[in-house]
C-alpha cells in the first residue's frame, strides 16, 4: 500500500476534493478512481472522511491510502495495425491519433498492446511485464507516428541500450502556434514534474532531468510555423514542454496551451516521422519513415 499526503495551497481553496486529488495524483489515476477511494474511506481530510464534493480550505491536509495495483489479464484484440516494417525480431508501427500505447487506469482495451498481442501472438519481449509486452518506448496518445515493438528480450535489451545512450535517431514533425524567428535552434532545458499540476511536465531547473531538443523551421505562416524536431533525449512530453517554454506551444495542445484553434483537432499536432537505430540482429542501421497523417496534411493545406 502507498500513502500520499498533500497540504492544500491557497490557490486551490474552494476546489472540489475529488478534482484536486486526481490532479495531484497525476494522469495515472482517474477521477472515478479517486471517488472510489473517498467512498471506501481510504482518503481523509484532516483525519476525517469527507464527500467527493467537499470544498477545500487552504492548509487542509489530505491523506490517501492507495492500494497496490493488481495486474489484470491483457487480452489480444483484432485491431488493424499500420505496419511500416516487420521481421522476426521487431516491428515498427505507425500509431494513429487517439490510441494509447499500453493499458492503464481508464484504458484497459483498444491499446497498441492489445493490437500487437493479436498480431504477434506469443512473440513479444517480456521485459516490461504483462502490461507492456514488447514496448521499449512510447509516444503520447494524441501523437501519431513510428513506434518500435520488440518481439524478443534480446532485441528489447539491445534497443533499450541505444535509447539510453541517446543514439536512436528520432525525428518529429509538428505545427506550433506563432511565428518562430530562428531557422534553427536548440532547446537545452531540464524537464521534470510540474510543481503544482501533477498532470503536466515543466522546465524544472531544480528537479528536472536533462533534455535537449533540436529544431528546424520548415515553413512559416501568418499565425503558425511548420517545424521539424530531433530529440537527443526522450523525456515525457519533451517537445510539447520545450516549445511551450519558448512561447510556441504545439497547435491543439490542450495541456500546454489553451488548445484553441480554428481546426477540429484531437490534441497536439505532432507526428513521429522517422526512427533510426542499429538493428539488433543484423547490426546494420535501419531507418523507417511514417508518412504524415491525413489530418496533418489537411491543416497544412488550409493554412497555406
Amino acid at each position: 500500500m502507498q500513502i500520499e499526503t498533500f497540504v492544500v495551497e491557497h490557490q486551490y481553496e474552494g476546489e472540489r476534493l475529488d478534482r484536486y486529488t486526481s490532479l495531484f495524483l497525476g494522469s495515472d489515476q482517474s477521477r472515478s478512481f479517486v471517488q472510489k477511494l473517498i467512498k471506501n474511506k481510504s482518503l481523509t481530510v484532516n483525519g476525517k472522511s469527507e464527500k467527493a464534493n467537499y470544498r477545500l480550505k487552504a492548509k487542509d491536509t489530505i491523506q490517501i491510502e492507495i492500494p497496490d495495483a493488481v495486474e489484470t489479464e491483457i487480452l489480444p484484440e483484432n485491431i488493424p495495425l499500420d505496419i511500416l516494417y516487420e521481421d522476426n525480431d521487431l516491428l515498427i508501427v505507425n500509431k494513429p491519433k487517439g490510441m494509447v500505447v499500453h493499458p492503464s487506469a481508464g484504458h484497459c482495451n483498444g491499446t497498441l498492446v492489445n493490437a500487437v498481442l493479436f498480431h504477434c501472438k506469443d512473440s513479444l519481449s517480456g521485459i516490461n511485464g504483462e502490461i507492456r509486452p514488447g514496448i521499449v518506448h512510447r509516444i503520447d496518445m494524441d501523437t501519431t507516428g513510428s513506434l518500435i515493438v520488440c518481439k524478443n528480450d534480446e532485441s528489447h535489451l539491445f534497443i533499450a541500450e541505444q535509447i539510453k545512450a541517446h543514439s536512436v535517431n528520432r525525428t518529429y514533425r509538428g505545427i506550433v502556434c506563432g511565428v518562430v524567428k530562428n531557422d534553427h535552434g536548440v532547446i537545452h532545458a531540464p524537464i521534470g514534474r510540474h510543481p503544482t499540476d501533477r498532470k503536466k511536465m515543466a522546465v524544472n531547473e531544480k528537479n528536472g532531468k536533462d533534455a535537449v531538443t533540436h529544431y528546424t523551421v520548415l515553413e512559416r505562416f501568418s499565425k503558425y510555423t511548420y517545424m521539424e524536431f530531433r530529440l537527443e533525449t526522450g523525456r515525457t512530453h519533451q517537445i510539447r514542454v520545450h516549445m511551450a517554454s519558448i512561447g510556441h506551444p504545439l497547435l491543439g495542445d490542450t495541456l500546454y496551451s489553451n488548445g484553441k484553434s480554428p481546426f477540429a483537432l484531437q490534441g497536439q499536432t505532432l507526428h513521429a516521422m522517422k526512427i533510426g537505430f542499429i538493428h539488433p540482429k543484423t547490426r546494420e542501421y535501419l531507418e523507417v519513415t511514417a508518412p504524415l497523417p491525413d489530418y496533418f496534411k489537411r491543416i497544412l493545406e488550409n493554412i497555406r
